[in-house]
């Protein structure tokens, strides 16, 4: 019976290919998400600026009405005591002794007092009010400022997308395939340096004889054995997978 036929191991340096080619295609993703810049994360502060202040504009515009409605009750109970007051003192013409004059008399002092009391908290009120539309109308015309900047922002931003959004998913679709077809601990190694760098090169080549992520010189001996392809070799000093000068690796 014939024996099923196994699927050949890559070799070292058809690994080093892999990866460098996997860095490529990843490093081209970068640089087209680079060129996006800040702006997704700029359209992002600048909706929950403006639904931030949606939300203070509408709790502004409630307190103005409440203190609105608090005046236009004030001056309706004002009305009421004046008709009482003006009932009061007609009962006084008709009261049948002192007491009962004086009983009237307080009650009347009492509604003068409601009625300046009901004056200066309505004096308080439209204070406020006043104050409230100085801060509404700051909070309007900084939503309208921000709205127009929102909008010239998304207009970028999707610009920007429609110009490189089908090459990207292209892209990714690429870098996924090329992750998938290396062993699982390379795939790990690679995605973790890929993390954990700032420029998120976790594969390069050797530059002017020194690594090409980190700067820092190569010796000589190590630079050989790099070039050979027989082991993956890692920079001792940021940990980056390190390739052939890529000169050298296009001949």
């Amino acid at each position: 019976m014939a024996k099923t036929a196994t699927k050949k191991e890559a070799t070292v340096a058809e690994k080093l290919d892999s990866l460098f080619e996997l860095q490529k295609i990843d490093s081209e993703i970068d640089r087209i998400r680079t060129i996006r810049g800040e702006l997704p994360l700029e359209v992002q502060d600048l909706e929950d600026e403006i639904e931030g202040l949606n939300t203070r504009i509408e709790k502004l515009e409630n307190e103005i009405k409440e203190l609105e409605t608090e005046i236009s009750d004030r001056k309706n109970a004002n009305k009421d005591a004046e008709t009482l007051i003006a009932k009061y003192k007609e009962q006084q013409n008709n009261v049948r002794n002192n007491r009962e004059f004086e009983s009237l008399s307080k009650e009347i002092e009492f509604q003068e007092l409601e009625i300046k009391l009901n004056e200066k908290r309505s004096k308080e009120a439209k204070a406020k009010i006043e104050q409230k539309n100085e801060i509404l109308g700051e909070a309007k015309s900084r939503l309208e400022f921000r709205a127009e900047d929102l909008n010239t922002k998304k207009s970028e931003l999707d610009e920007i997308i429609a110009e490189t959004q089908s090459q990207e998913e292209k892209l990714v679709k690429e870098s996924e395939k090329a992750l998938s077809g290396l062993e699982t601990r390379l795939a790990a190694a690679y995605t973790r340096l890929r993390v954990n760098a700032r420029n998120g090169l976790a594969v390069v080549p050797i530059e002017r004889n020194a690594c090409g992520g980190c700067f820092n010189e190569i010796p000589p001996q190590r630079q050989m054995d790099i070039n050979s392809k027989r082991k993956i070799i890692s920079c001792e000093h940021c940990g980056r997978i390190l390739v052939p000068a890529a000169e050298q690796d296009a001949e």
